[in-house]
């Protein structure tokens, strides 16, 4: 929510989402080209990259000290990558990867993880809470919880009928959002233990695919993007029993008879009824591409996020009271040559820190010829699979602005 990064096909960008009218450009590499994964650890200096020129490859760089701190090279290409203050989740097809942050050792490997040709996982941003969701099945909508922690199962949550498409964790790791292929409904789980708390009907007149799903960081607010142009914003709360009576009105009369005659229909009918509507909305300008979104707070106020794959940010106000249409007041063009164009005026525009081009020379970078068994489920090695034993710096990874770490709230 205060970051972005954007892969190229020259290479990638950061920037800071401190400001509404400016954009701040962090860091800005080509030395890689076709960059299809770019993740950074929050607002610290580590950044993952992964390129279509090697995309079984993961390289993982200090960009601020312009160092490569490790390279890890897969069986397979990698689909996505998500991290946390504990653990880095490398995701292929038919694996699953996990790594210990702090010296990049790899913990555990889940194998023969159901067919997942999206790379679809989600990790807890919360570090003591670092739950790992994927897809269980490949024809069906059950959700695999896995405890990164404990490196154990932790249950599996039938959370749709179709195939998944989307799943995102709330700020503290104790909800889970889902969404099917189908994309019309969307429900939230607790976790561990996968009961259901909540479901939103995104619409019924079409299916769409989900791209984005992403909580507010106060957990009160759940956004859903997909390849149309609008995106919706629900709503988590509960309506308690605890409402002071109505008084006697024919709106009250009915809304009474409507929920009493809930209970002799159908489930699925019933359960429809039920389901919450979005609290507010944003109509792209644009429909058909993938878009990316976050709500962030501002200077103070909540916004909506929406960055385009055709290299565009959009900065939406959003009334967390009254929800309703939310209305555009900034576009910045992520795409343009050097300084951004936004940033032209800005004299306090901070440097781009040193690039890491002289890493490419070093030794460490070498492929090396060594290797290192993975691990399955119950411990035992890979079927006679290896994997390239990494190269990395002596030690721990420091980095030396930890302290950009946002707190963590549980």
């Amino acid at each position: 929510c205060s970051s972005l990064a954007i892969g190229t096909t020259t290479g990638y960008r950061l920037f800071s989402l401190s400001s509404v009218e400016q954009l701040d450009q962090v860091h800005e590499s080509n030395e890689i080209p076709d960059v299809y994964i770019v993740e950074r650890l929050f607002s610290s200096s580590l950044v993952v990259v992964v390129s279509h020129a090697k995309p079984q490859q993961m390289n993982v760089y200090h960009f601020k000290k312009g160092t490569e701190i490790c390279n890890y090279s897969y069986s397979s290409n990698i689909l996505s990558i998500r991290l946390n203050r504990q653990r880095l989740v490398v995701c292929l097809e038919e694996s699953i990867y996990i790594h210990n942050i702090k010296d990049m050792k790899l913990l555990k490997t889940i194998l023969d993880t159901p067919p997942n040709t999206t790379g679809l996982c989600a990790l807890s941003i919360n570090h003591a809470n670092s739950y790992l969701a994927y897809p269980g099945s490949a024809t069906s909508g059950e959700i695999a919880l896995y405890d990164g922690n404990t490196l154990k199962t932790a249950c599996s949550i039938p959370a749709h009928d179709g195939p998944l498409a989307a799943l995102a964790f709330n700020s503290t790791g104790s909800k889970l959002a889902s969404a099917s292929e189908k994309g019309t409904v969307i429900r939230v789980f607790s976790t561990p233990g996968g009961q259901k708390l909540y479901e939103f009907r995104r619409g019924m007149k079409r299916y769409v695919n989900i791209s984005s799903l992403v909580f507010s960081m106060d957990s009160q607010f759940l956004c859903a993007s997909s390849n149309t142009e609008t995106v919706h914003i629900f709503k988590l709360e509960h309506l308690t029993d605890s409402r002071p009576e109505e008084p006697p009105t024919w709106s009250g009369y009915m809304g009474k008879m409507f929920q009493a005659a809930t209970n002799y229909l159908p489930a699925q009918v019933s359960g429809m009824m039920s389901q919450d509507r979005a609290f507010a909305t944003v109509r792209l300008n644009i429909s058909g591409q993938r878009n990316i979104c976050a709500l962030s707070t501002i200077q103070k106020l909540p916004r909506l996020l929406v960055t385009t794959s055709d290299g565009h940010l959009y900065i939406y106000n959003l009334d967390p009271q009254d929800g309703g249409e939310c209305v555009l007041i900034k576009n910045h063009s992520l795409l343009g040559s050097g300084k951004m164009e936004e940033n032209k005026e800005n004299d306090l525009q901070p440097p781009v820190p040193q690039s890491y081009a002289a890493t490419v020379a070093r030794q460490s970078t070498v492929p090396s010829t060594s290797t290192m068994p993975g691990y399955s489920e119950d411990g035992g090695a890979l079927r006679g699979e290896v994997i390239p034993e990494h190269e990395f710096a002596t030690g721990p990874v420091c980095l030396d602005d930890e302290n950009e770490f946002p707190p963590v709230s549980i």
